[in-house]
């Protein structure tokens, strides 16, 4: 049986009622086995909160065996079922309980596959500079990936001291981003940390997503103040960001809240996100849904509600086209992965993959710089 402070440490790390429901749905085997939560990933291995502090762990090579995919292998913000060391601060990892929620990226390179950016997320904190970078068209992309992970997506614009006016910037993001809160913030200036307050609740995670350059290692050091990853500054002549963040790490904050950074992304790529397409542009849906013809293109068709919103000023013909563009890229992608599924079904012999697992939930893909 666990000591209360061995309670208390997997609280503070998000440990809750959902996650003992999910362990008790596990099988015995599994249910012997120590929960830990992994607290940052690298190449090969992992560090992992435990009940009695941080461990570095490795999977078993049974875990190795049976996984099909990258995504199937521990992310940061998993909650795993490990073995311990006696004597050592070392364990081995044999299962992954089932994400409540995750933001999955395209592995680099020309290989159709899966990484976790992040697991069981509350909040992703998407984050775009007041200053040259600032860019509609990304946010937009950034909360398509967002939707689709199944956290609840909060914009905040940082750098505020560096525009005269951010509170027209935060109402051009509030046009693209129907109910989605929006914040501009400044940690030179100490500006907007009490709005941020509501999300920074104990056991609360909250990942932090967004290019390189727009401050995302500087907002954790300003939420949790004090130095805890190291900042660089950005590219005079294109306000472009320098790599800071080579890593996945959690951070447990003084006020209890656990905030994820992540490395950033210059250029993003989705991935069987159609649930999150139609949630970020569900304005177009809508407008969509009032043309004359249920299969109008938004061309030249008539009677388009689309076409006479953008006539009118409705609708932004940039966010239109930004519609259109993300739509084909989905559609693509998904004809890219299904073909390359069948490839690798025919070159192994492990069961073919069902096809609900070809279309997984709540997951987005996103390609980092």
């Amino acid at each position: 049986m666990k000591t209360n402070n061995e309670v208390q440490q997997l609280q503070a790390y998000g440990w809750n009622d959902y996650w003992e429901t999910a362990l008790s749905a596990q099988n015995e085997t599994i249910k012997r086995l120590s929960p830990s939560r992994v607290v940052a990933q690298f190449s090969h291995s992992y560090n992992i909160m435990t009940e009695s502090g941080e461990h570095s762990a490795v999977v078993t090579g049974k875990f190795e065996f049976n996984a099909v995919k990258r995504g199937d292998y521990p992310a940061v913000g998993d909650w795993v079922m490990v073995e311990h060391l006696p004597g050592e601060t070392r364990s081995v990892i044999h299962a992954v309980l089932p994400r409540k929620t995750a933001m999955v990226r395209k592995a680099a390179g020309n290989v159709i596959e899966d990484q976790i950016i992040g697991a069981n997320l509350d909040y992703l904190f998407i984050v775009n500079a007041l200053n040259q970078d600032f860019n509609l068209r990304k946010i937009e992309r950034f909360l398509v990936a967002a939707w689709e992970s199944g956290a609840q997506p909060v914009v905040l614009l940082t750098k505020a001291d560096l525009c005269e006016h951010p509170e027209s910037f935060a109402r051009q993001v509030e046009d693209v981003a129907p109910g989605v809160p929006v914040h501009f913030i400044s940690a030179l200036l100490n500006q907007g940390k009490e709005d941020l307050s509501e999300y920074l609740r104990p056991g609360i995670t909250i990942g932090v997503t967004g290019s390189s350059g727009v401050g995302k290692s500087t907002l954790l050091n300003w939420l949790a103040e004090k130095s805890l990853q190291e900042v660089q500054g950005i590219r005079e002549d294109d306000a472009r960001g320098r790599h800071t963040t080579t890593h996945r790490e959690l951070f447990l904050l003084a006020n209890g809240a656990l905030v994820m950074d992540t490395p950033g992304m210059r250029e993003l790529q989705l991935w069987d996100a159609s649930e999150g397409w139609q949630h970020a542009f569900a304005d177009i849906e809508t407008l969509a849904e009032q043309c004359r013809y249920r299969d109008c293109r938004h061309e030249a068709d008539p009677g388009c509600a689309v076409i006479e919103a953008m006539n009118t000023g409705e609708l932004d013909p940039k966010r239109f086209a930004n519609y259109k563009k993300t739509a084909r890229e989905l559609a693509h992608l998904a004809r890219k992965e299904q073909a390359n599924s069948g490839k690798t079904s025919q070159r192994t012999n492990r069961p073919k993959t069902s096809k609900s697992s070809l279309r997984p939930n709540k997951k987005s893909y996103l390609q980092e710089d």
